[in-house]
């Protein structure tokens, strides 16, 4: 088993704003609190309203008075610096995030680091090239006069881009890749659960590349509400937020009285749909995903519906399944489950699971915290079955490692089960049909789907959701555009 500490791991401890390294202008810091073990990695830079106004004055001199967002080129090159800087401490960033998030070892050579570190600024810096910055309408009359007409997309203006803590490097590193691609400056505002790697990120930006003081800027908090100022900011153009539905009703909320550009990606609550001409060994081998990374992922798809033909027996095969996971230390290298993030998430998952059986739903398994863990805020893998879509379990969002089983009767049944909710963010369809298979997905009210087990998931995949799970999608061309804005334009005929 590989093994990490503190000690091990340099973190970066200061803010960065306007191009400098620095320490919250009052002195205080906060603790890194490692989930895992419940024990304290450090401190970082407890920043105040004042730091964050700083950050942003910084943010906005940066775009109005440089050439940044109109040198494409420049763009391109300082993004591919940040790149190889990123890449030059690869290693130090899967410790930290093992440490920092609990999340396993595992997990990091895949969402959490590297397929992330693959396109995130890539995939956006290779996009100015062949993105359709000006787009000639062709010559027309207009008010009796011939016009030669043009669209413009020019950058938004000032970004503020507020992570979470379940994927913090994904997130930050996609939302700086699209923002900076596209000629915006940002002031990134990570969770106070996991400020390293954004610290980190920070300091890479400013000693190894050529990306302007004020383009980029970190401020951490340990206040959640420090991040509030970006939103009431009329200096903010834009606000990129990645979390719970209750924060971005709070943002839009906030952000009406400017006017804020908005993308939200919120919660979910999805569902997988097992036909039963599906095959079973394979299909619901998918709801293990509430398991991974202690099921931290807005994503993930914690309703799983079952033929009543086959329930009792898909139960059975997600009981076997679930009971084999293997959880625990997030350093050793087969766990694909560790911790929540903290102590107050735990009493979260807990709750529900109580309100679960209060409700009337059978704990087929798990429902309580491991005697083999403790220390560490760890929940066992739980397995609800017995379940009816309108039990609090099946409606709201948990972020924990809990899976709810529900029957349904056919296939209009299947679909009005899984669009019977507040979210839309993403679902699944299995079946030995794949015209059956595809024809269900057309009928979800999701933005991500997966059919027969595919994997909707790049850099140039948007990804986003229906209803209250968001406004706007991250990633692909249509994530580009977020952070654009359009101006048309037209001149007498030459």
């Amino acid at each position: 088993m590989i093994v990490a500490n503190a000690s091990e791991v340099k973190p970066e401890t200061r803010m960065l704003i306007d191009g400098k390294l620095v320490d919250a202008a009052s002195g205080k810091v906060f603790d890194n609190v490692n989930p895992a073990t419940e024990e304290v990695l450090g401190v970082v830079a407890d920043g105040s309203e004042d730091d964050m106004r700083r950050a942003i004055a910084a943010a906005r001199r940066a775009f109005d008075h440089t050439d940044w967002s109109t040198d494409r080129s420049f763009r391109q090159h300082c993004l591919g610096q940040l790149q190889d800087a990123i890449e030059s401490e690869q290693e130090a960033f899967r410790e930290e995030l093992i440490l920092e998030v609990g999340c396993p070892r595992r997990v990091t050579y895949g969402p959490q680091l590297d397929a992330p570190l693959e396109g995130a600024l890539r995939y956006p810096a290779k996009l100015i090239d062949s993105f359709e910055w000006e787009t000639d309408l062709g010559d027309a009359d207009a008010l009796g006069m011939p016009m030669s007409r043009r669209v413009w997309k020019e950058a938004a203006g000032v970004v503020g881009a507020i992570v979470p803590w379940n994927y913090p490097f994904e997130v930050s590193l996609n939302k700086l890749g699209q923002a900076l691609a596209t000629g915006n400056t940002v002031v990134l505002k990570p969770a106070p659960d996991t400020p390293w790697n954004a610290t980190r990120l920070g300091r890479l930006i400013a000693e190894n590349t050529d990306i302007p003081a004020g383009v980029v800027n970190v401020v951490t908090s340990s206040d959640h509400l420090v991040g509030e100022a970006l939103t009431v900011s009329p200096q903010v153009d834009l606000i990129s937020f990645t979390g719970s539905t209750a924060v971005g009703k709070r943002i839009m909320e906030k952000g009406a009285s400017t006017m804020k550009r908005l993308f939200l990606e919120l919660g979910g609550k999805s569902a997988t749909i097992v036909l039963e001409d599906a095959d079973f060994s394979q299909a619901l081998m998918s709801g293990l995903a509430v398991c991974f990374h202690a099921g931290q992922g807005c994503a993930i798809q914690t309703r799983m519906l079952l033929p009543r033909s086959r329930y009792a027996e898909g139960v059975e095969i997600l009981k076997a399944a679930m009971s084999a996971v293997p959880f625990g230390d997030p350093q050793d290298p087969e766990v694909i489950m560790g911790p929540v993030i903290s102590a107050k998430q735990r009493e979260r998952v807990l709750s529900y699971i109580e309100k679960g059986v209060a409700e009337g739903a059978t704990l087929s398994l798990g429902g309580g915290r491991p005697a083999s863990q403790p220390k560490g805020w760890y929940v066992e893998p739980t397995l609800f079955s017995d379940v009816d879509n309108s039990m609090t379990i099946a409606q709201e969002e948990i972020f924990g490692p809990v899976l709810v089983v529900i029957p349904f009767d056919d296939d209009d049944d299947a679909v009005r089960i899984a669009n019977d909710s507040k979210y839309g963010l993403a679902g699944g369809v299995f079946s030995g049909s794949f015209d059956r298979a595809l024809a269900l997905t057309r009928r979800i009210r999701a933005g991500v789907m997966s059919v027969n087990g595919g994997a909707p998931y790049g850099p140039d995949v948007p990804f986003g959701g229906y209803k209250d799970s968001g406004v706007g999608r991250q990633n692909g061309t249509a994530g580009f555009e977020m952070y654009l804005e359009t101006k048309s334009v037209a001149w007498p005929q030459q």
